[in-house]
């Protein structure tokens, strides 16, 4: 494995470093100036390189910058005393992996150094070109429906409505249909209903004349005639005043209209697309949407899913807004990890495509990383993961089911065979009674037979210990999941507890805390 260079005047913090880095098994090489780090570069590339931001001779962010020259994929750390924010903007501008302000917990800058790690051992990203990129992605069942659909209107330049909740790429598909028209050569004019004044809209879609009111110094064209031998999207078409609905109509089925003021009939030959997120039926019922437009618009009517229908596309489609803003950012893509995908596509995502594409371009400009780890994302996505079930139904809007914990009919026994309510309980020196039998239980799932599971014995145990009066019951039986997590994450890191932590999701101080407080004994856990 490659070393990690450590490069500061301050012989203390290089030994300091040095040690803690070599505790966790891998190399470290330290070095007095930048300029020793530049000469040795010429032979030899580091893991990850820290770097003191003021030093004699060369800078740190000097440094930095050469480094970004001779190697791009190279993780560099900032180190300073100095913490202010020229400091930390000059430092992330330059292209730091992180900004470490002095004095520093040494647990917690052995950690960012782990993580810098693993990112440079991560395989390379290689971009897709930008012509490889499809203009509508999908590849969920749902997705291939509507591309089918665009697909047989291909030769047509007939009406449509598209319906679909808000943010599910409703102008997308509109432009896909007016691109694969007939009309493809012509504009392509786009208005969204509701976001303009009532009073102004009329003129919007219609024009007006010099001197038709207020204001009016000028002649102008409205959409329809921008639009002229084109494709008009209207989007959400459910909010247009009911006047204007009727101008439409006549429209529509007239193929003539005129400039507000004008007294000249003008041909409109423009194709109509319509969207909206409403229940079009619904409104027409309440007399809200004129029926007889209705029809007119809904002539073909493609539904497009929102992105909770298609979670399979999630990744592919967070690849490709990450693809995006990184361009636009002009910054290196950032790359998901296995956590991470796996969270965002779980999460219902209620502003659909438009929601995911905000938080990649949050993601590419917050996340500390090249690799997006579960605890870079967003808070709202963190905030759904910690939640669990409860948090999940919540945001998808629907009532908990009364048999999410108990399968109705389980049964659930340890491996002597004894019944779980007969399970003989232990004291532990810590702060809460930990029952043994239980935590075997959370550890080894052999330890359950037939169809239960650990989340039924958490029930039974919970049950049992309420009906028994047993005080403090939620912090007894929290203690005693937190101490089979804690037993298990330092057992897969051979009783590494920085990485133990950063595997639960936890702090540092967090576990040494926990590991005190429920009299965890580590001596034997390698």
């Amino acid at each position: 494995m490659r070393p990690i260079w450590v490069v500061d005047d301050d012989h203390s913090i290089r030994w300091v470093l040095q040690k803690a880095i070599s505790r966790e098994g891998i190399p470290c090489e330290i070095f007095s100036s930048a300029a020793e780090v530049l000469e040795r570069l010429e032979t030899e590339v580091p893991q990850v390189l820290v770097s003191d931001i003021r030093m004699p001779g060369q800078s740190g962010l000097t440094l930095l910058s050469k480094v970004r020259e001779l190697q791009p994929d190279l993780p560099v750390i900032i180190m300073t005393a100095y913490s202010d924010l020229d400091s930390a903007v000059s430092a992330f501008q330059g292209g730091a992996f992180e900004y470490l302000p002095k004095p520093f917990d040494i647990e917690k800058a052995v950690e960012l150094i782990l993580r810098a790690v693993r990112e440079s051992q991560t395989e390379e990203f290689i971009e897709e070109a930008d012509s490889s990129a499809p203009e509508i992605l999908g590849q969920a069942p749902a997705m291939q429906e509507v591309f089918r659909a665009i697909g047989r209107l291909s030769q047509s330049n007939v009406t449509v409505l598209i319906t679909g909740e808000s943010g599910a790429g409703k102008e997308l598909v509109a432009r896909a249909l007016h691109r694969h028209s007939p009309r493809a050569s012509k504009p392509f004019i786009a208005l969204n209903t509701a976001a303009i004044p009532k009073d102004l809209l009329e003129s919007e879609l219609f024009g007006h004349e010099r001197g038709s009111f207020t204001g009016a110094q000028a002649q102008r064209q409205g959409r329809f005639e921008q639009a002229e031998g084109g494709t008009l999207f209207l989007d959400e078409i459910g909010d247009m005043p009911a006047e204007l609905q009727t101008r439409l109509l006549r429209v529509l089925s007239d193929g003539h209209f005129y400039r507000v003021g004008g007294q000249q009939p003008i041909k409109a030959n423009v194709r109509v697309i319509a969207a909206t997120h409403q229940n079009l039926d619904e409104r027409v019922k309440l007399g809200m949407f004129r029926e007889d437009l209705y029809h007119r618009l809904n002539v073909i009517r493609l539904r497009l899913p929102p992105l909770r229908e298609r979670q399979e596309d999630i990744p592919i489609l967070a690849k490709h807004f990450l693809n995006v803003s990184a361009r636009e950012l002009g910054t290196e893509t950032k790359r998901l990890s296995d956590s991470a995908i796996r969270i965002i596509s779980e999460f219902p995502f209620p502003g659909n495509v438009r929601q995911l594409e905000n938080v990649c371009r949050w993601i590419t400009v917050m996340a500390p990383a090249q690799l997006v780890e579960a605890r870079d994302l967003p808070p709202e996505l963190k905030a759904f993961q910690s939640g669990g079930a409860h948090a999940q139904e919540k945001m998808a809007g629907n009532s908990p089911s009364p048999n999410l914990w108990l399968a109705e009919g389980s049964s659930v026994l340890p491996a002597t065979g004894t019944p779980a309510s007969q399970s003989s309980s232990g004291m532990s020196a810590g702060k809460y009674p930990v029952d043994t039998a239980s935590t075997d239980a959370f550890s080894n799932p052999s330890v359950l037979v037939g169809s239960a599971s650990w989340l039924e014995l958490l029930f039974i145990e919970a049950e049992k210990a309420l009906e028994s009066g047993q005080p403090d019951v939620m912090d007894a039986l929290t203690a005693q999941f937190e101490t089979t997590m804690i037993q298990a994450a330092l057992k897969a890191t051979h009783g590494k507890r920085i990485e133990a932590a950063q595997r639960l999701g936890i702090g540092r101080n967090t576990i040494t805390r926990k590991i005190q407080d429920l009299n965890i004994d580590v001596k034997d856990i390698d």
